[in-house]
């Protein structure tokens, strides 16, 4: 266990800002209107607890839950970048290829909890930080990105009205070039090519 005496304000900032990059939330918007639109609404407790729930579940146990099911963090890599890729090219062309799920529970879970929030860039990131930081540094940061994803999740329909039909268009078209883009480097980073 480590001791509470390696925390720094340094740090807690560090590990903050470089897991709120990784989720990228706000870049999210665009894809999260969208998902809203197709579900109904987006239960921001449930997307946000789920999502926690796999980050701790992740830094607790992530290289052994992998390697218990036979899959290394290049194969889960891959498959989230396969999933992001598929709703940015859903942004950019405007062809439904996520179908709309009348249990909005589900669409809570995926694509929203993982792999946008906890997808595998977020999940590979929380193990590596834990070779350089103490783990309650880590714990903290979790739990002050896990803030912003349900602010950020319970605020959908006011940034919606914020930004009006024309805004969302257009933002939602360059945020799928931007997911299409993460989620090739994502793909290229962990195939060897």
């Amino acid at each position: 266990m480590a001791s509470l005496q390696g925390i720094t304000l340094s740090q807690i900032i560090t590990v903050t800002f470089t897991l709120f990059a990784v989720i990228d939330m706000l870049g999210s918007i665009p894809v999260l209107i969208s998902l809203k639109a197709k579900m109904g609404k987006i239960d921001s407790v449930q997307a946000t607890l789920v999502s926690g729930g796999l980050m701790l579940l992740f830094f607790f146990l992530g290289d052994q839950l992998l390697n218990m099911m036979g899959v290394d963090v290049n194969s889960f890599a891959i498959a989230g970048s396969i999933v992001i890729f598929i709703l940015g090219l859903e942004m950019i062309l405007g062809h439904e290829l996520f179908k709309g799920d009348s249990d909005t529970k589900s669409g809570n879970v995926v694509p929203i909890a993982f792999p946008l929030i906890a997808g595998s860039g977020t999940l590979t990131t929380i193990m590596s930080l834990k070779a350089a930081y103490n783990q309650y540094t880590i714990l903290i940061g979790i739990l002050i990105n896990l803030v912003i994803v349900f602010f950020c999740l319970r605020s959908i329909n006011a940034i919606e009205k914020l930004l009006g039909p024309s805004g969302i268009a257009m933002v939602r078209k360059f945020f799928g070039v931007i997911l299409l883009a993460i989620s090739i480097k994502i793909f290229r980073n962990n195939v060897g090519f």
